[in-house]
């Protein structure tokens, strides 16, 4: 039975309903970094305050946040590492309750005595609406040494709406210091409020910042298509499918350097050679910037994932070009040649995952153009 068709009005309908849906996650995405960087900046106020009640301020707050992190991470899961606190009390020194009160109404009076009637919790709502901008750009803000610069890109991240891609790239090209030397300074600053296409970000990125899915202690999985979410997931059950060798551990695994977030594809742990094997697929050919990515998440591991007993961590690295596929171990981290040779005997050939990775592509790639189209893709 063929369906009725639609008046010509249903465009604007439909229209009209992803613009809401859009703005909706938009505005959700803002609510979120709004209290969460709120309790963030809370954290960090009892923090130093706490501190500042003890003794031997330096040794004593290298304990708190080490006992802190601890026990927040066994609570709350992921978010409260040493590194996050110790930036949550860089966050609350770089903007004191002191810049917070002057900067907004009366209503942050209360901040004086940061409790509400109930005698347990700060107002949040009222303190989130003095950080506009996502938790991100706050701790891309907190690597900027300068109080005059921080304050200058914060208050034109606010006047121009820039996203954190759009400061972090203002920032890494010194915009401050250009504008500070520029003779014509007004058409430096009119011009940056333009973004550039890559600047721009989705809800569904907004939605998807790993401080945001940590905060709501959200599970972190995603491909950036369904093609390599197929791969992995073939990848994945081959390597299982070639004997009792390989332990799955997780896929899409995040790791935070510095102030960048990253995610490995596939983590495994290989019994016989007792060591963790990480494994990063790329779309396109392999390239020396892969293998420098790649030397960078396993000394990742090895500093954090790596338990005690183990050998060092090897990576794969999957390149699936079309009609090209290739796979490279990086085993120049090892201690030892002989350790080397050892991982070169045991580890399956990479030629055989190569063509197991360019298998599963044409494969899966026939699979999608035979699929029938629907109506609305017709």
């Amino acid at each position: 039975m063929a369906k009725p068709r639609l008046p010509t009005a249903y465009g604007e309908v439909h229209t009209g309903i992803v613009e809401l849906l859009e703005s909706a996650r938009r505005a959700a995405a803002r609510s979120v970094n709004a209290l969460m960087t709120a309790s963030y900046w809370e954290i960090g106020r009892r923090i130093v305050e706490f501190e500042q009640g003890g003794r031997g301020r330096a040794k004593y707050g290298a304990a708190l946040i080490e006992r802190l992190a601890e026990d927040l991470t066994h609570r709350f899961g992921r978010g409260f590492s040493r590194q996050n606190l110790q930036q949550m009390r860089a966050f609350y020194l770089a903007w004191p309750s002191d810049s917070i009160c002057q900067t907004v109404s009366g209503e942050f009076k209360a901040l004086e005595n940061p409790q509400t009637a109930s005698g347990l919790l700060p107002n949040l709502a009222t303190l989130a609406t003095r950080f506009p901008l996502p938790w991100s750009a706050y701790v891309r803000l907190l690597a900027v040494k300068s109080e005059a610069a921080r304050a200058f890109y914060e208050t034109e991240a606010l006047r121009c709406g820039w996203s954190v891609r759009q400061l972090d790239r203002q920032i890494g090209s010194q915009f401050y210091e250009r504008v500070a030397l520029s003779r014509n300074k007004a058409a430096m600053l009119k011009k940056a409020e333009k973004a550039e296409p890559h600047d721009l970000m989705t809800p569904e990125e907004a939605i998807k910042d790993p401080f945001v899915l940590e905060f709501l202690a959200l599970k972190d999985e995603y491909s950036e298509s369904d093609l390599e979410e197929a791969l992995i997931q073939r990848l994945a059950d081959f390597l299982l499918e070639l004997g009792d060798d390989f332990a799955f551990l997780g896929r899409q695994r995040r790791l935070r350097i510095d102030d960048n977030w990253f995610r490995v594809d596939l983590v495994f742990f290989h019994r016989r050679l007792r060591c963790l094997v990480i494994i990063d697929l790329k779309a396109g050919r392999f390239s020396y910037a892969d293998a420098g990515q790649m030397h960078l998440y396993l000394n990742y591991a090895r500093e954090h994932w790596m338990k005690p007993g183990e050998n060092p961590p090897v990576g794969l690295i999957l390149c699936a070009d079309k009609g090209a596929a290739e796979a490279h171990y990086a085993l120049d981290n090892l201690p030892n040649k002989v350790l080397a040779a050892e991982y070169q005997t045991v580890l399956p050939d990479e030629r055989l995952i190569a063509e197991e990775l360019e298998r599963s592509r044409r494969e899966l790639e026939a699979r999608r153009l035979a699929k029938p189209k629907t109506e609305g893709e017709a």
